[in-house]
């Protein structure tokens, strides 16, 4: 029978920094990696296979990354703890000391006729499978999308460039609604229809239609839209069934339940990524984001702790977002003004909105505009949110890195900021410093 001490379950985004992790903080030790894929795609790189890169080959992450850890190209179908091992598709018995499980999810197919037609697809992370989406788009004149999340306006915005019409179809009252308040929706959903992306909210489909495949897709109030292809994005469930044949905790989100160093209820075992639970950095309650930053993030965690349990802790997700669409960034971190509420807490929220380099007449400048969140009591920020140019991005990595750290509004407002004309707003109308203030002046 084959050992390491470390043996990685999972070879995507988190499998990968746990190795990576690992070697970092533990010389000398043994690292097998075994996933059923010989390549691991970039998992936020998918939708943009169609045009921007134009091959799923381009979305690629090298397994150099792995160091020197060894990679198994085969599947993994049980786990004996007792024998501290795990079994594969290919018969072969590995043994461990330390087991991480990087399982990942698998895209939610919708409880509806026709889901099994051609041409209708998921978002699965196989490199043959999106060769085929993409080739039946290229041959497509009507392409539907369902599901207005992240993933689905950016295969909407994708689709468009490679010629077909696209429509999108969500059963919220906007796209983006799970993450963002609905001014910031409202941006985008009207760049998505100044791009002739036809945009369907409050809109349920009821059903998938054609022969052998699809043809259109049925909604309620009559609605009917023409389709060659059909893309499903409507969510993803954690995979799950090894950790719980092998009687892991599964958490109230069909997670692996694990602790705040990222181990499951036996010591030896870590679970990671989309196939662990999480839980809310602002109320400690159990949340469904599944992102590959939250998934790193706990690698770098777990791969530290593997054999020092208490090197780093898991304060909660807070979760941050960020897209491109119609060549409008949109970027967020922690609680939408409509979460906050819901969580119950007493909040104000600043404005500020300014061009995103100086002056204005800057080559690229693009008018910013970002919303600040804070806990009336505390001062505290709960969230933010910015939308315009594309370092909206990185604004909201700070935005998450100011509610981690606790920061008030106060804090905020006198917050020491670089800026460069070629780079950023003019320091006198500073986005997240003038929004601060603004909700400075309403906590006084």
């Amino acid at each position: 029978m084959k050992k390491a001490d470390v043996v990685i379950v999972g070879g995507s985004a988190a499998g990968i920094e746990a190795a990576i992790t690992a070697q970092k903080h533990y010389k000398n030790i043994n690292i097998i990696v075994i996933r059923k894929e010989e390549e691991a795609l970039v998992p936020c790189g998918i939708p943009y296979i169609l045009e921007t890169l134009g091959s799923v080959e381009k979305n690629v992450m090298p397994t150099a990354l792995l160091g020197d850890a060894e990679l198994i190209v085969d599947e993994v179908t049980s786990i004996d703890r007792e024998a501290k091992s795990v079994t594969t598709a290919g018969g072969e018995i590995i043994g461990y000391d330390k087991l991480m499980l990087a399982t990942g999810s698998s895209p939610v197919m919708l409880p509806i006729p026709g889901t099994d037609l051609d041409n209708v697809f998921t978002i699965r992370k196989e490199i043959d499978y999106l060769q085929r989406l993409q080739e039946a788009i290229k041959k497509a004149e009507d392409v539907v999308i369902v599901g207005g999340g992240f993933i689905g306006a950016e295969f909407a915005d994708e689709c468009r460039k490679m010629g077909p019409n696209v429509a999108v179809v969500e059963l919220l009252e906007h796209c983006l609604m799970l993450n963002c308040d609905e001014d910031f929706c409202i941006r985008i959903e009207d760049k998505m229809r100044e791009t002739g992306v036809q945009v369907n909210t409050k809109c349920r489909v009821k059903s998938i239609v054609g022969d052998t495949k699809v043809e259109y897709v049925e909604c309620d109030k009559e609605m009917r839209f023409k389709a060659d292809v059909v893309i499903l994005s409507v969510g993803v469930v954690p995979n799950t069934e090894i950790a719980s044949d092998a009687g892991l905790q599964i958490g109230e989100h069909k997670g692996i339940w694990v602790d705040q160093y990222m181990i499951t209820n036996d010591p030896d075992i870590f679970a990671i990524g989309d196939c662990a639970e999480k839980l809310c950095f602002f109320t400690g309650k159990p949340v469904p984001i599944r992102l590959a930053s939250v998934a790193t993030r706990e690698a770098r965690i777990a791969g530290a702790n593997l054999f020092q349990t208490r090197q780093r802790r898991n304060q909660g997700t807070i979760g941050v977002f960020g897209t491109l669409i119609a060549d409008t960034a949109i970027g967020v971190a922690g609680l939408t003004e409509g979460a906050a509420k819901n969580f119950g807490f007493d909040l104000v929220t600043g404005e500020a909105a300014a061009v995103d380099r100086h002056p204005g007449a800057m080559p690229g400048a693009r008018e910013m505009r970002i919303k600040l969140i804070f806990d009336r009591h505390s001062g505290k920020m709960l969230g933010g949110e910015a939308c315009g140019g594309i370092t909206s991005g990185e604004i909201a990595n700070v935005m998450a890195q100011a509610i981690a750290g606790g920061m008030t509004a106060d804090d905020l407002a006198a917050a020491q900021i670089g800026t460069h004309p070629a780079l950023t707003a003019s320091p006198l109308v500073y986005q997240l410093v003038n929004a601060a203030e603004e909700a400075l002046l309403k906590l006084r």
